[in-house]
């Protein structure tokens, strides 16, 4: 994971609220758990933070950790790998010498167990070290944190805690409508997306049909919205994915052509099917955001444009970082737009109009 992303390039990123306020002494807490010297590193892993600068960069002051007023680091992780092609090579060699040596055909579970593990222990001090991390970024009581994978995500808000006290509340379909709008979506009933499966049968999932319903949106107004004084407009791309549990194809993937007018993208829909990714292009007068968004408010490879002004470096990132606010805000302004409806007794007839909308979808080819 790059630790810079956030300064430059697409970025893809998980969001969390923070519990609480960040302790006074959050620099020192930081530098006491920096990630040990890298002539340190053993057959063991070592991790801890370090600077946005660079993966090694222990050194961790305010000047080194905050930037246009934004607090980054990195949590890194040094270990020793074996490349796989190696390690397999090395084991087949000694194994066909031991077999050789022992006039055997075969060799025993326990025989392979111990070759690997000597070669494991012959080979791995001789390797260098491989270093990766997660990235975070933190704006005001928001985290962004390059933690896409749930394991990484374990990782980082238990460091994140250890670290500061103060816990990581990943943002969900559940916890910004808590957050937000204090109305809890556990208990919400499924809802069938279309007239021809129960509501019983189809997808609980409230992501999902948070960005279903972005598609329905999208084409019924024309994906026009207003947040902020000012005037929107999104659109669902390809690829799309539709997801179902049950009978026959539980996933299905549209990629090229035209999926959003093709016969199987209605089919996905009229057999119960929602979304679960989808590209996803904003825009608003000068500014434009594409990213893929994952139904678990996961934002993959987010592009923003860049300013065409000649600024400094400070300024440049300050821009970068409002453009991050000013999607964010407004795409979470989408999602209180749809919770208006789907927790509220307008739904039913949402849903009417959702079922016109997936019966009636003009195809094309």
């Amino acid at each position: 994971m790059n630790c810079q992303q956030f300064e430059n390039g697409s970025m893809s990123f998980r969001a969390f609220y923070l519990s609480g306020k960040l302790p006074e002494d959050v620099v020192q807490r930081f530098a006491k758990h920096a990630m040990p010297p890298i002539d340190t590193l053993g057959s063991n892993e070592i991790h801890g933070w370090v600077s946005s600068r660079h993966m090694l960069d222990r050194i961790i002051t305010p000047d080194n950790i905050y930037y246009a007023g934004y607090l980054r680091l990195t949590l890194a992780k040094a270990e020793k790998k074996i490349p796989a092609a190696l390690l397999r090579s090395e084991c087949r060699m000694a194994e066909l010498a031991h077999l050789s040596a022992s006039g055997n055909q075969f060799l025993y579970r326990n025989d392979r167990i111990e070759i690997r593990k000597a070669i494991t222990d012959r080979l791995l001090p001789t390797m260098p070290a491989t270093l990766s991390g997660i990235p975070i970024l933190i704006n005001r009581n928001i985290l962004y944190a390059g933690a896409i994978s749930e394991k990484q995500m374990d990782v980082l808000t238990l460091n994140f805690m250890e670290t500061t006290g103060v816990r990581l509340i990943p943002m969900t379909a559940q916890s910004i409508s808590l957050l937000r709008n204090n109305e809890s979506t556990e208990d919400i009933a499924p809802s069938s997306f279309s007239p021809y499966v129960e509501d019983a049968l189809t997808s609980s999932s409230i992501g999902q049909d948070f960005l279903t319903w972005l598609l329905f949106y999208s084409e019924t107004s024309g994906g026009i919205f207003k947040f902020d004084g000012s005037e929107y407009a999104f659109m669902l791309e390809a690829p799309l994915t539709f997801f179902m549990e049950g009978n026959g194809s539980h996933l299905v993937i549209l990629r090229n052509g035209c999926p959003l007018v093709s016969g199987e993208a209605k089919e996905a829909l009229r057999v119960g099917k929602k979304l679960t990714c989808a590209r996803i292009t904003m825009a608003q007068g000068s500014n434009t955001w594409t990213l893929a968004f994952s139904s678990e408010f996961v934002f993959r490879g987010l592009k923003i444009v860049k300013n065409k002004e000649d600024l400094d470096p400070v300024s440049q990132f300050q821009e970068r970082m409002l453009a991050l606010d000013t999607f964010m805000n407004a795409f979470l302004f989408l999602y209180d737009i749809f919770l208006a409806e789907r927790l509220h007794p307008i739904w039913p007839e949402v849903r009417l109009a959702i079922h016109n909308w997936v019966d009636t979808r003009v195809t094309k080819g």
